[in-house]
């Protein structure tokens, strides 16, 4: 493995380019400043980089300006189709400013093709990249307890270790895609979860069961998730702002039942489940509430009940 500084990570040695400061970006971009490394910024909407700007943040004008300034470079964009934009155009990408033995972190749930494409141009490169997708939603990007699921070369994983003990838990799943697997895996549990806990609590409220009750009798039981811990009191709440939009949903699972590999090592299996679930929060963006929270899968259901 060739990177900038063979040794270990740190505030003096490294700066870092991050791209897209929405609700999980922003938040994630601001504990690696609180922790003292050197960033610099690229959003689309530069008002949106404000709170970040005012604790020390550089604003740059292109993904390819980050790039020339930093040594790793995250990316936390919205669709497969924007990190390809973001890092591999071939004038203002990422990987055409950065230098040799350069990092490459996309933590954006995208394709596992696509992760391996970026890595191989990145290879091409003399870079690297990592695919490394989150879980934990905007509370858990805030705390810096995100699952992340990374996929790539383990040494540059590994030696990533202090930036991503920050944000939360590291695990190594693999080769390069490897960790957009996972993600799209977990998406998977998630809408499972969240279309569980919508339809549970609608029957206890038509049963004339207390809401709140009802999550604290069961969720210490085989019936608790993190998915309740999460968004079960929001949901009781009708507190539907986002900590990943619904419309997000759509496009992860959608990766997991719609599409089809390139060859049959990575043929998708027949996964009714979350075909059904992904209908489900497609009826969500049909109504209009594609950038509610996840949580707002619940308004679903209710409307198929006429509530």
């Amino acid at each position: 493995m060739t990177t900038p500084f063979p040794d270990p990570v740190s505030p003096s040695k490294i700066r870092i380019g991050w791209i897209g400061v929405g609700v999980m970006g922003a938040a994630m971009a601001s504990r690696l400043l609180a922790a003292g490394y050197s960033l610099t910024i690229y959003a689309r909407n530069p008002s949106k980089a404000l709170s970040l700007l005012s604790k020390g943040a550089q604003l740059a004008t292109s993904p390819l300006d980050v790039a020339k300034c930093s040594e790793v470079v995250f990316t936390m964009v919205g669709h497969p189709s924007d990190v390809q934009s973001v890092v591999l155009d071939g004038t203002q990408g990422v990987l055409a400013g950065l230098n040799p033995g350069g990092v490459i972190v996309d933590t954006t749930s995208s394709h596992p093709s696509l992760a391996r494409q970026i890595f191989k141009s990145c290879r091409l490169k003399s870079c690297w990249s990592v695919d490394s997708p989150v879980s934990g939603g905007d509370i858990g990007a805030r705390d810096g307890k995100l699952a992340i699921f990374a996929g790539g070369d383990e040494g540059v994983v590994n030696w990533l270790y202090p930036l991503f003990d920050l944000l939360g838990k590291v695990n190594y799943m693999g080769p390069a895609g490897c960790g957009q697997s996972c993600k799209i895996a977990n998406q998977i549990v998630v809408g499972a979860n969240l279309l569980g806990l919508s339809e549970g609590l609608l029957f206890a409220e038509k049963a004339g069961v207390d809401t709140k009750k009802f999550m604290d009798a069961v969720k210490v039981g085989a019936a608790g998730s993190m998915a309740m811990e999460l968004f079960g009191k929001r949901m009781i709440g009708r507190d539907f702002r986002p900590g990943a939009f619904a419309e997000y949903m759509v496009k992860d699972m959608g990766m997991g039942v719609d599409v089809v590999e390139e060859n049959e090592d990575h043929r998708v299996p027949v996964l009714p489940g979350a075909a059904l679930c992904k209908q489900l929060f497609t009826c969500m963006v049909a109504n209009g509430d594609g950038h509610l929270g996840t949580q707002g899968l619940i308004t679903v259901i209710e409307r198929f009940n006429g509530k």
